[in-house]
């Protein structure tokens, strides 16, 4: 590839150990020559999610915020892992969705959704309604559950480095990056 294809992956966990982040890591380490994954850092410091500093004109809009879509806006595609609480999606990242419900940068977007546990049905079923609503481009070649013989990552000691190196896992990320990045080919035609 000439130009590369640019990932953004974003956790929905704030637990840096977390099954989560661990499949991000993995991915970013896995990703094809030519593909680069950032990850996003910035759901901590995100405000809660205020339409009144969301205008039109953009002036009251929070730096974290902008610099989320600015981040967006520079990706090709997203890679997303959220966790379930209370059966349903993380706080913290649905916060990060409702900045990017108005802006520009989101809509159209290849999107990924990599889910670290088989257990989490409740939360990946909001994410894909919620994400449908902000007009995200789903591909669901390349939205997986992550798990190892028939268990998932989460609640096991994985981290990125080993779920990089298992090989069914790995198998299972590669493939998952392949059918992302055959969207955002698709998308650029």
């Amino acid at each position: 590839m000439d130009v590369p294809v640019r990932i953004l992956a974003i956790s929905g966990s704030l637990r840096a150990g977390g099954a989560n982040n661990a499949v991000l890591d993995a991915a970013r380490r896995l990703a094809p020559p030519g593909v680069e994954i950032t990850h996003y850092a910035g759901l901590r410091a995100l405000p809660a999610f205020d339409p009144d500093l969301d205008t039109i004109a953009g002036d009251a809009l929070p730096q974290e915020a902008a610099q989320l879509r600015a981040a967006v806006g520079r990706a090709d595609a997203l890679l997303l892992s959220s966790p379930e609480y209370a059966h349903g999606i993380a706080g913290a990242f649905k916060n990060a969705l409702d900045w990017l419900v108005g802006s520009v940068e989101f809509p159209g977007k290849p999107v990924a959704l990599l889910n670290a546990s088989a257990h989490a049905v409740h939360a990946h079923a909001q994410l894909v309604e919620v994400l449908t609503t902000m007009n995200a481009r789903l591909v669901p070649e390349a939205s997986i559950v992550v798990h190892v013989g028939g268990r998932s990552v989460a609640g096991r000691p994985f981290d990125g480095p080993a779920v990089a190196a298992d090989a069914a896992l790995g198998g299972a990320l590669r493939g998952a990056l392949r059918a992302l990045c055959d969207a955002v080919a698709s998308r650029a035609r």
